[in-house]
């Protein structure tokens, strides 16, 4: 395997791991040693260092080496992305998952948004972002750090689960009980228009940046442009 493929899978597994422990075993610990302003000054400078070794890794990665997945694959990812976005654009308005103290009684009201298609709409997001990069099959480089974002998203997502239940208590268990880890895709166009009118905005957007930032267009401008 090419070296510098070998540096991105440690410079992904070093993010994903640390994200890891730093949230779950080692966050008590920490808290303790450091106190919680010590703690969340530690946790960025490791989250953001490990970041910028994924991006150095990347960016010194082979590019566009696979076959690729076609038409077919453009299609599935920019479907794929549009749900990403609505999610994302809603999770932001009344989640108990963020650091807030509204965050009990936002746990004991009823789900609302995008929190009736899951409880975890950001970490769903990326998820579903992930999956997009998979599908298109581009590049060894985008597939490690795709998987690695998504098994961070998406296994995140179920130790947040356990984690708040111990912060929370019943509060986040009432919470649990109504709503859903898995999307509820049905109620998607439920959401509320809010989180429908700005997540396609978010992804018009974004697949239009996508040109000047990776130099490929994506979703409906690489038909149109």
């Amino acid at each position: 395997m090419d070296a510098s493929l070998v540096k991105l899978i440690a410079a992904n597994v070093a993010f994903v791991g640390s994200h890891f422990a730093m949230s779950h075993p080692l966050r008590a610990p920490m808290v303790r040693a450091l106190g919680a302003g010590g703690f969340q000054i530690s946790y960025t400078v490791v989250s953001f260092a490990a970041l910028a070794w994924v991006y150095l890794s990347f960016s010194a990665a082979p590019g566009a080496d696979l076959p690729g997945s076609g038409d077919i694959g453009w299609i599935a990812a920019s479907l794929i992305t549009l749900p990403a976005m609505i999610l994302l654009a809603g999770s932001f308005i009344g989640n108990p998952a963020l650091p807030t103290p509204l965050a009990e009684a936002q746990a004991r009201a009823e789900p609302r948004g995008v929190f009736r298609v899951t409880r975890h709409p950001m970490m769903w997001a990326i998820g579903l972002w992930a999956l997009s990069h998979l599908v298109l099959f581009w590049s060894t480089r985008t597939m490690i750090t795709a998987a690695a974002m998504g098994i961070l998203a998406l296994v995140g997502a179920r130790l947040q689960d356990k984690k708040k239940e111990a912060l929370m208590g019943d509060a986040w268990a009432q919470w649990e009980s109504r709503t859903s880890y898995w999307p509820r895709w049905g109620q998607l166009l439920s959401v509320g228009p809010v989180p429908l009118l700005a997540g396609t905005g978010l992804w018009l957007a974004g697949s239009w940046l996508h040109l000047w930032q990776a130099g490929i267009p994506a979703g409906v401008w690489k038909w149109l442009a």
